[in-house]
């Protein structure tokens, strides 16, 4: 869910039936009156229960998108794997607080409800068979998603958003593919604090300034009045950046045979196109800390960790945010424009090899790509498949999402990734 905020099966209907109704003559035709009843409840059984049979046929299931090869891969490597494997899967779920008719009016109704959605949306994720989960909007883990999605044999870590927000960012992991070792949680909010100080400074002589000139403070430049009643004042760098927006990330080791340390980074970057700004240091702030975190689990246990960052960056492959993430790799330094020194060189599992998606994020308002998977590339770690995704043009999509087929307004991408044999 972001600036175009916002899936699944019609709820069972109870069909009570009766074989004998009451009667409505006298004892005396009981016997004529039970014999003319019955076929009526009969047939008014099987009308309810024929029209029903059929609502719910005509009902979609939720689709289950497929895991392609990527484009060029050859046949001996996909049959006969050279290393471990595991499958990783980002998915913007939509939380069910976000979810409102009058804000999806092109979805079905029924498909919103939260019964029939959460329900889609564990039927998408167990089809996906993922080893590893990142999950976006995650709203309700506690009373529902944690419980029903570690039945199946994951566990999980997970981070809500600060302030009163409802949702945040979980990873679930199978436990039989991997083990937890450490988990950092990231709060772009912190960026207030590493600007606190400069920015009481400079705004103390700022107002000085102002005060000595026209013996009042005045505000250089304007923001709409909707930005200030529902963000606060823009022009406050403190208020600008806080943002109640959340990431974690973890070091898994793999139960493989080299038992190879993977860290998988999972966040949501904030959606507002006019804060393009906020955006690009909340992506700043997610490879410093990514960074040091590698550091410290490369000095911890002695390894060389691979790196997979993955989320909602509510970016476009355009956008300031995705040049600066891709902009360490030397594949892609000659179509970006180089921001800034990046801590870890990145690139983007779909572009990289088979080029970025149309759109992850689908509604009659805005379809394109917001959401991306990047790793670090290296000897150690390669994609051997991709999450297929639906044409512009699919049925299934038609009309915008969440709908029956697709139960969020955004799509999963995924990989599977292969460690090669003998890396540490």
């Amino acid at each position: 869910m972001q600036k175009w905020v916002p899936s699944s099966l019609i709820s069972r209907l109870s069909l009570p039936f009766s074989s004998r109704y009451p009667s409505t003559h006298s004892q005396g035709s009981s016997s004529s009156s039970s014999s003319s009843s019955s076929p009526c409840s009969y047939l008014r059984s099987s009308r309810r229960s024929c029209c029903t049979s059929k609502m719910r046929s005509s009902t979609p299931s939720p689709k289950s998108p497929k895991f392609v090869s990527i484009e060029g891969g050859d046949i001996h490597s996909r049959s006969k794997p050279d290393g471990f494997r595991f499958r990783l899967v980002s998915y913007n779920i939509l939380a069910q607080a976000y979810v409102k008719s009058s804000l999806f009016p092109h979805s079905p109704s029924p498909s919103l409800k939260w019964k029939a959605r959460s329900r889609a949306i564990l039927t998408v994720l167990k089809n996906l068979e993922a080893d590893i989960l990142c999950l976006q909007e995650l709203d309700e883990y506690n009373s529902f998603y944690k419980n029903s999605i570690e039945s199946s044999g994951y566990s999980s870590i997970y981070i809500q958003r600060s302030g009163q927000k409802r949702d945040g960012c979980g990873i679930f992991y199978k436990l039989q593919c991997a083990e937890l070792l450490l988990e950092e949680r990231i709060e772009y909010n912190d960026l207030v604090k590493s600007i606190q100080h400069e920015s009481n400074s400079s705004v103390s002589e700022q107002n000085d300034m102002q005060q000595s000139e026209s013996g009042s403070i005045e505000s250089t430049t304007t923001t709409g009045p909707s930005s200030k009643s529902t963000l606060g004042d823009l022009n406050d760098p403190q208020v600008r950046l806080k943002r109640d927006c959340v990431g974690i990330m973890a070091a898994f080791k793999l139960r493989d045979s080299s038992h190879h340390i993977v860290i998988v980074a999972n966040t949501h970057i904030y959606w507002d196109p006019a804060l393009a700004d906020v955006k690009l240091a909340q992506a700043k702030y997610l490879l410093s800390r990514l960074a040091e975190f590698r550091t410290l689990v490369s000095e911890k246990f002695d390894c060389t960790p691979s790196v997979i960052v993955a989320g909602d960056f509510n970016s476009t492959p355009g956008d300031k945010v995705y040049q600066y993430l891709v902009s360490g790799n030397p594949s892609s330094a000659s179509e970006v424009e180089c921001l800034d020194e990046i801590p870890i060189p990145l690139c983007s599992l779909y572009g990289s090899t088979r080029g970025e998606p149309p759109f992850t994020n689908c509604t009659p308002d805005f379809t394109d790509t917001l959401d991306y998977i990047f790793f670090s590339p290296s000897d150690s770690i390669k994609p051997v498949s991709l999450l297929e995704l639906p044409e512009p043009k699919s049925p299934d999509v038609d009309g915008g999402l969440p709908n029956y087929y697709h139960p969020s307004d955004h799509l999963p991408i995924g990989a599977v990734f292969e460690i090669s044999t003998g890396t540490e």
